[in-house]
């Protein structure tokens, strides 16, 4: 029996050792009473923002009339529904896009190193947990923190990188990315000439 009992507690080891590859943000929680007979009844929504900081993310919502039951369950949500995102040096995007949903609409650029994260909270939650350092990001339209995220996502979604766009059109990575012009050393060489 003692075995037995070793042997599970082993699996359950495993497991904890498996899941902290995520880090995971509460982004909001929401109150909801329902009015009865006998007095209010207290139910709690949790948005919560999921990501291994390397370049995966994923949201979930979870509905419970406990606060920590409806966290795991926007935990689990959110593991199911990850999507990969492709960064550029592993710190920002590739290229600016523009994600909406419903009346949302969010505006995502790509900064130099250095630049930090500018976005306002539940869109800084989804860069934090995505790994992404440099990025410039506006929400125009609703400051709702269930469709910002959503229109974050959405905005995500349409991220390409160079390999992926060179691989569909059937060329080089070299053969679409903008030729890196020489102006610089040709202006050293007339320097040094003078």
């Amino acid at each position: 029996m003692a075995r037995d009992q070793n042997q599970r507690g082993g699996g359950r080891g495993r497991r904890e050792q498996e899941t902290p590859e995520f880090a995971d943000r509460l982004v909001a929680i929401n109150r909801v009473s329902k009015t009865v007979k006998g007095g209010k009844r207290f139910g709690f929504a949790a948005l919560v923002v999921v990501g291994d900081q390397k370049g995966r993310v994923g949201f979930g919502k979870g509905k419970a009339k406990e606060v920590p039951e409806a966290i795991r369950k926007a935990t689990e949500q959110a593991k199911r529904q990850m999507i990969r995102v492709p960064l550029r040096e592993g710190r920002t995007l590739h290229h600016d896009i523009e994600g909406r949903h419903g009346a949302g609409k969010v505006v995502m650029r790509t900064a130099p190193t250095g630049t930090g994260i500018i976005a306002g909270g539940p869109m800084r939650a989804v860069f934090e947990m995505l790994g992404v350092q440099d990025v410039v990001a506006k929400s125009i339209g609703t400051q709702n923190p269930y469709n910002m995220i959503r229109a974050t996502m959405d905005g995500l979604t349409k991220e390409s990188s160079p390999r992926s766009v060179a691989q569909r059109r059937g060329k080089k990575v070299a053969d679409i990315l903008p030729k890196r012009d020489n102006a610089p050393k040709a202006e050293e060489a007339a320097t040094e000439e003078a």
